[in-house]
């Protein structure tokens, strides 16, 4: 418990340093993209593929930390189980009531014969 407690608290603060830096090298692509209206460099173009394939990994970094299999596998598998007892149940009443209908409480009205 107290590893797992720890593995989160790194992650965490991996995740925010990566938002940080996320954010610093957006910044850094729109200064040179300003430059680059002003001047065609390619030291500059090439300076922007860097940075954006940068912050394509970084994305990917931060959605994979945030969504990994790890997190959600007890979470599925407990749906999983619990979704097939429910239908396993609600078949099975399903079942009874077919074979063992409920009776009709709902009778004629008794006739009286009349003399």
């Amino acid at each position: 418990m107290e590893r797992s407690l720890q593995e989160l608290k790194e992650r965490h603060a991996q995740i925010e340093h990566d938002q940080q830096l996320q954010k610093n090298l957006e910044e850094r692509s729109q200064m040179i993209r300003s430059q680059l209206r002003q001047s065609k460099s390619s030291s500059l173009k090439l300076e922007l593929q860097k940075l954006e394939k940068q912050l394509e990994e970084l994305e990917f970094n931060l959605e994979s930390r945030l969504f990994s299999w790890a997190g959600f596998k007890e979470v599925f598998w407990q749906a999983v189980r619990f979704g097939g007892l429910g239908i396993a149940v609600g078949w099975s009443l399903a079942f009874y009531t077919l074979k063992n209908p409920a009776p009709n409480n709902t009778s004629p009205a008794p006739q009286t014969l009349a003399p």
